[in-house]
């Protein structure tokens, strides 16, 4: 089971900064524009406001705590949502 998480950037902010190198590679997380979801199979996502800056992460379930913790503490990060997918 994976989970995807919706990111709203802030403003301003780069999109590269959501997640730290060093967690990207210990949970293999994939962060991706909407197009690029979509192109992996993601289809079903809601479609974000125009004006905001949004990636999506998927990564597995076991890591979705972490994940999580990281977008909470994170300035750059605005608002997340999850959503689990089978």
């Amino acid at each position: 089971m994976m989970v995807v998480f919706e990111v709203h950037v802030v403003p301003g902010c780069d999109p590269t900064t959501i997640l730290t190198q060093e967690t990207l590679r210990d949970t293999q997380a994939q962060v991706m524009t909407r197009a690029e979801a979509q192109k992996v199979g993601f289809g079903g996502l809601p479609e974000a406001p125009a004006d905001h800056e949004v990636r999506y992460v998927a990564v597995a379930k076991r890591d979705e705590s972490r994940i999580q913790r990281s977008f909470e503490s994170n300035e750059a990060v605005g608002l997340f949502r999850k959503f689990d997918v089978d």
